[in-house]
């Protein structure tokens, strides 16, 4: 997506206070190189790494949207739910953010030892060294398989041991789309649907954007180009805002992607407009 406007957004980008591999102030940087002015943190369950990026983007004259990457369940299928503009000082939010960190933890657990059961000499502590953070997922897993042998990359660790019925698959305990909104917007936050093309199935995304969504991820580096049309007609048909972001981890792949998706900037203006009342600063 490319835009004339001279203040562009990446709305979703992950550091390594969950799955990312890089710092706060890595991330701000690489965006300016990128020509972005305005960057959103969207770690998964964690608003650590924001203190570190508001102060990095500010030094740096980017525009920071504090934010979260929260899983749900939508009719048996995980779905995810980015909030953006969240307060970090709210009770509800903090709580639930350590329940959901404490979820991660145990489920690192189980897949390493449901691993070893399964003749792959895998240690815990191997994983949470990679992880090195609260919300420790997947990715670290897949990591600390590469790195002890067992793989030959990141995506051969997900096809041989990770994916649903795999060795190391484990389910993730999930909220409802609902408390996941309702979360969202008690902590003065706006709540979107990420990357819906990767859900393969449309009749669940309308459904679940009916349920108090106030924007839709259009522009994704996993969207084709005639995705991000058929997601920006169903956001204006919903009345909803039509946004987009990389996805970025870092070089948790082969190069970072950060700057593949720019948002004009009255995208941002828009999903800043829907926040409940009393978030609105």
């Amino acid at each position: 997506m490319t835009t004339g406007l001279v203040k562009s957004a990446d709305l979703h980008l992950h550091t390594f206070y969950s799955d990312g591999t890089f710092s706060p102030e890595e991330v701000v940087a690489r965006g300016v190189e990128a020509g972005l002015g305005v960057l959103a943190l969207t770690d998964h369950d964690s608003l650590e790494g924001c203190p570190r990026m508001a102060a990095a983007a500010a030094a740096a004259g980017v525009e920071f949207v504090p934010g979260a990457e929260l899983t749900a369940d939508a009719e048996g299928k995980e779905v995810h739910v980015l909030g953006y503009w969240l307060d970090a000082g709210n009770d509800r939010l903090r709580s639930e953010l350590a329940r959901f960190q404490r979820v991660r933890q145990e489920r690192i657990e189980e897949m390493v030892a449901s691993l070893r059961r399964a003749g792959v000499p895998m240690e815990l502590e191997a994983v949470r060294a990679v992880a090195n953070c609260s919300a420790p997922g997947r990715p670290h897993v897949a990591r600390a398989l590469v790195a002890a042998g067992h793989a030959s990359d990141y995506d051969d660790a997900f096809d041989k041991y990770l994916k649903k019925g795999r060795a190391g698959w484990v389910p993730k305990a999930r909220m409802t789309v609902d408390e996941a909104v309702g979360l969202i917007r008690d902590a003065g936050g706006v709540a979107v649907l990420a990357h819906p093309a990767l859900y393969r199935d449309d009749g669940l995304v309308g459904r679940v954007l009916s349920r108090g969504m106030d924007g839709v991820e259009c522009w994704h580096t996993r969207h084709s180009a005639s995705d991000a049309a058929r997601y920006e007609g169903m956001a204006c048909r919903a009345g909803l805002v039509a946004t987009g972001g990389s996805d970025c981890h870092g070089m948790a792949k082969l190069e970072p992607l950060i700057g593949r998706v720019r948002l004009p900037y009255d995208r941002v203006e828009q999903l800043r407009a829907r926040r409940p009342r009393s978030g609105v600063t």
